[in-house]
């Protein structure tokens, strides 16, 4: 898949799978997230060097949310953010030493909100073809991040690759999906947007 083509696939509006973290104005989304969530945005960022893949965190253990979980760089829209392209951006600078201007916004996919009370805006970013995770020396926080590593867009892109397992929440089973990996756990919000992400690339 070349660089016009996946931007050209980006472009397609879909709407996003259910799971624990759920579609934004789903019937579950009240149920799970409560009546006011925090606004907050990640960035999901292709690589696109050998391997292409897209950029993925494993945050710290000691974190009051999503401690030790698999994440897209994000977090919090604070009121200084002009918009959630703005927060992505600042969190992935904070959190992973991502310069902005390395990154084309190639548009959104659907919000969703999570368990842990958080409305998040999935903010879809290009990084430069032929650069990889070493040629971006990217430097994970200290406090927020433990391990910065990519999923490859292959993985992304076998239908076969996501499952769906339960669990009981909050007084009934729900259903989430968990994505392969040989080392980390992808599950949550961050599988909810990779389902989401490989529909769209998928669709055409």
């Amino acid at each position: 898949m070349n660089l016009a083509e996946l931007r050209a696939r980006l472009a397609i509006p879909l709407e996003a799978a259910e799971a624990i973290a759920v579609p934004a104005g789903s019937l579950d989304a009240s149920d799970l997230a409560g009546p006011d969530p925090v606004p907050a945005a990640v960035l999901v960022a292709f690589l696109l060097g050998p391997t292409p893949g897209v950029l993925l965190t494993k945050r710290t253990a000691h974190l009051s949310n999503h401690a030790g979980q698999i994440s897209f760089p994000g977090g919090r829209i604070d009121p200084e953010d002009r918009d959630a392209e703005a927060a992505a951006l600042r969190e992935a600078s904070e959190e992973v030493a991502l310069d902005p201007a390395l990154v084309e916004l190639a548009g959104r996919l659907p919000d969703i909100v999570t368990g842990t009370g958080f409305r998040i805006t999935p903010v879809i970013g290009l990084l430069p073809p032929g650069l990889d995770l070493e040629a971006l020396d990217l430097r994970p926080s200290e406090h927020e991040v433990e391990t910065v590593f990519s999923l490859p867009l292959s993985v992304v892109l076998d239908p076969d690759a996501p499952k769906r397992q339960s669990a009981q929440f909050r007084g009934r089973d729900r259903e989430f999906w968990v994505w392969p990996h040989p080392d980390h756990h992808i599950w949550g919000a961050t599988a909810t947007i990779l389902v989401a992400l490989a529909t769209r690339l998928r669709a055409a």
